[in-house]
């Protein structure tokens, strides 16, 4: 079997096919055209066509043709090249294809610099502990029920950390349990559970110039957005305070907004 398979459409435009090869022919007429000069049941039959058509239109060309006719036709196009319409090549798959990919490469750009225009000094370092707050379950801290405002007395007494205080605005939330673990970077991190909404806090010490050593400190709280999470941090006598909680910015503006 011949993979050149011909529709019934197919062989009907191959019948009606124009006996020229310029590109102007409708694409559909072309490869109707093509398929038959490759089938082995059209080849011979599609020859003969194109001999016969070719024989008739040399005769009709030796017919002399008058003046008034030849005026009619002088500035008709017999065979019209057609436009390809937008909506077609919209349709085309590759179009698509390149479309989509030029889409989620804005998005991703658009995603990078809404990032940019929200960091500040220990932005990164938020967004890694929103990412633990995602993973960390109940059971990996230790148990503590007090509140938040009074563990910095328990950093300080028993891991020798300083200003780890957690700022008034969330210094009565009851606390379930916290932990002080080293990062990646052998910084030390304060984490502590929080009921009230799942909430989770961070403290962790501020970025650093690399020039002279200062904290880069701001002031008042920034908010950020990670996977899902939202952070809202605040940096104080060098030690960055961050309050997480699975959500959005919204969610945890009154709790900033109620010591104002």
């Amino acid at each position: 079997m011949s993979i050149f398979h011909m529709s019934r459409r197919e062989k009907a435009l191959a019948r009606i096919a124009p006996i020229t090869e310029k590109s102007a022919t409708d694409r559909r007429t072309r490869i109707a055209v093509l398929r038959a000069k490759r089938s082995k049941t059209m080849a011979t039959a599609f020859a003969h066509q194109q001999t016969f058509d070719k024989a008739v239109v040399a005769i009709v060309q030796t017919i002399p043709v008058s003046t008034e006719v030849a005026e009619w036709f002088r500035n008709e196009k017999l065979i019209p090249k057609s436009k390809r319409r937008w909506r077609k090549v919209a349709r085309n798959p590759a179009v698509i294809s390149v479309a989509l990919a030029t889409a989620v490469i804005i998005g991703v750009m658009t995603l990078n610099v809404m990032e940019r225009l929200t960091d500040f000094p220990g932005s990164a370092m938020a967004r890694k502990m929103l990412t633990l707050a995602a993973s960390t379950r109940g059971t990996e801290l230790d148990r503590v029920e007090t509140q938040a405002g009074a563990l910095a007395d328990l950093f300080f007494m028993k891991y020798r950390l300083e200003h780890y205080d957690v700022p008034q605005e969330f210094a009565d939330i009851k606390t379930a349990g916290a932990r002080v673990f080293d990062d990646d970077e052998g910084r030390r991190v304060a984490q502590i559970s929080v009921p009230e909404k799942r909430m989770q806090f961070f403290l962790f010490p501020v970025d650093r110039n690399p020039k002279d050593g200062k904290p880069r400190e701001f002031s008042g709280w920034r908010y950020l957005e990670h996977e899902g999470w939202a952070g809202v941090v605040k940096v104080q006598s060098g030690v960055c305070f961050m309050a997480a909680m699975k959500g959005e910015e919204k969610d945890l503006a009154p709790y900033v907004a109620q010591a104002k």
